[in-house]
């Protein structure tokens, strides 16, 4: 969501208190999962 306003990868994943390493590891395990 921080990224559809504009928040760059590494100033989200600071907000939301995970490291950027979790972060790719998340979107590459569940990138694809979208919301019914």
């Amino acid at each position: 969501m921080l990224q559809g306003q504009g928040a760059k990868i590494a100033d989200a994943v600071r907000q939301i208190g995970v490291t950027q390493q979790t972060f790719y590891r998340w979107r590459r395990e569940y990138g694809g999962m979208r919301r019914d």
